[in-house]
């Protein structure tokens, strides 16, 4: 009995603080916590890794030239994703087709990945317009501007101008008709009228007029003056005749809308007043009808004035001027600067 007590006493675990078998000392229960804080990082480490894992490398299918969806159906089986760009494209009949894409086929990249699509929504327009009535200069600045930066669809054959009532440079008709179909590029042939045809314009009396008076006639006749000037003779000065017409071309009471008058100065030979004469010549193109035209000076000490405005048809033109030496003479067709020249 006293034996069996005596094994017992050994294997008993002993409760008193410090002794072996007791409560957990300080080192113990250090070391169990460091222990599952470091069970607890590997744990979350080799989920972070598990979840940020790169997805499955794909080898990028090439899509360009298929319709839309056919591309994202073949996208799909690699698990790509689309980012859609639209764009006008030169190409009759090619809308919803893919043009471009971006990485290029065969590049290997993760699934999941974005890949950049430019898709073409079509030409910037597919069928030829009304455009009877128009002005020939609109529609030429309308197809301009539709076709900044794309291919030019639409482009006009020389006109073919003809006698209409209607106001010169309107479009009286067109070929290919309205409503054709643009599977190709076209050009577009017009009839364009030139203006009334039998109208004509009274003829003026311009002997005895100074040139400011014959600068105030240009801007109220459908005339084409030419102009020309010799130096003014003794009696001519003495009778006040200097820097005035002195003759002009006998036509009859009438011509045509824009027909050609002819006219002479008798210009003084010196300065007059503190004014240069003279007559300012260009060689301009032959328009199809009369354009608007103006002529500017600038005289030296910077002031600006518009000597006369008139409608031209081109070919030669003749204005005459009264002005300060070294002014500027400034042309102006349809309101753009086409020639210059300085008084001397």
């Amino acid at each position: 009995m006293n034996k069996t007590k005596n094994i017992f006493s050994k294997l008993r675990f002993s409760l008193q603080p410090g002794e072996e078998g007791g409560q957990l000392t300080g080192s113990t229960l250090f070391f169990i916590c460091l222990t599952a804080i470091l069970l607890m990082m590997a744990i979350t480490a080799i989920v972070f890794f598990v979840a940020v894992k790169g997805s499955e490398e794909v080898l990028v299918p090439n899509v360009i030239g298929l319709p839309l969806e056919e591309g994202l159906l073949e996208m799909q089986v690699k698990e790509l994703y689309p980012k859609i760009q639209l764009r006008y494209s030169d190409v009759p009949g090619d809308e919803g087709m893919i043009l471009e894409q971006n990485p290029v086929a065969g590049t290997i990249v993760k699934a999941s990945r974005r890949i950049d699509l430019v898709v073409s929504r079509g030409v910037v327009v597919n069928q030829i317009e009304d455009y009877t009535g128009m002005k020939l200069d609109d529609l030429r600045i309308k197809l301009q501007t539709l076709f900044s930066g794309t291919r030019t669809l639409i482009t006009i054959a020389e006109p073919l101008y003809k006698a209409d009532q209607s106001e010169a440079g309107t479009i009286l008709s067109q070929n290919p008709p309205p409503g054709t179909q643009i599977s190709q590029p076209v050009e577009l042939e017009l009839v364009v009228s030139r203006g009334p045809s039998y109208e004509q314009t009274r003829v003026p009396n311009l002997v005895g007029m100074t040139v400011p008076e014959i600068l105030a006639q240009m801007s109220r006749s459908k005339i084409a003056f030419n102009f020309s000037a010799r130096p003014a003779t003794q009696e001519e000065t003495a009778e006040g005749k200097a820097g005035t017409i002195v003759t002009q071309a006998a036509s009859g009471e009438f011509i045509p809308n824009y027909g050609r008058l002819a006219a002479e100065f008798a210009f003084p030979t010196t300065p007059m007043n503190g004014n240069s004469y003279g007559i300012f010549t260009l060689q301009l193109p032959a328009y199809p009808y009369a354009l608007n035209m103006e002529v500017r000076a600038v005289t030296p000490n910077g002031t600006q004035t518009t000597l006369t405005s008139f409608t031209h048809p081109g070919g030669q033109l003749t204005v005459p001027y009264a002005l300060p030496k070294n002014s500027q003479l400034i042309l102006l067709v349809e309101g753009r600067e086409t020639a210059r020249a300085q008084v001397q």
